[in-house]
């Protein structure tokens, strides 16, 4: 049971990381080539999808590599399911403003500041890219140690 932790943790960790990295390396940055009013309008149905995918990937990882580490397989397992865990609480504290502001009903979607939000939004997604690798690493290098 200890070793499917192991690897469910990895695993939803490295699923999560992927899908964040095609989001920071192809489709936010195509999606930035179009004018800002179609960026903002394709970013909206794109976030709501994402959501529903990434959300539980981190999840699953956080809570079967805590479960990996109470089961002894030791702690670098529940550091491993905190960075990825970490992309929850940042979602909501440093993104989900950014994300209220681009869904504001009154937002003019041709504006320079829906374009900035879009921008802002990018690099704040680029946060939880770089804490989903990291946990990625960490649980590859721990597999590979087990």
């Amino acid at each position: 049971m200890q070793m499917l932790m192991c690897v469910l943790a990895a695993l939803s960790a490295a699923l999560f990381a992927g899908a964040a990295l095609y989001i920071n390396l192809a489709e936010h940055p195509a999606r930035l080539e179009l004018d800002t009013r179609s960026a903002a309008a394709q970013w909206a149905p794109s976030y709501r999808r994402a959501t529903w995918l990434q959300a539980p990937l981190a999840l699953v990882s956080l809570c079967a590599g805590v479960a990996a580490s109470l089961m002894g397989a030791g702690p670098g397992w529940a550091v491993a399911g905190a960075l990825i865990g970490s992309v929850v609480p940042f979602t909501f504290l440093g993104i989900m403003p950014t994300n209220h502001a681009l869904l504001a009903p009154e937002r003019d979607l041709d504006s320079a500041e829906t374009r900035a939000l879009l921008v802002r939004w990018g690099r704040l997604h680029a946060v939880r890219t770089v804490l989903s690798l990291a946990a990625t690493v960490l649980d590859l290098c721990l597999l590979a140690g087990a």
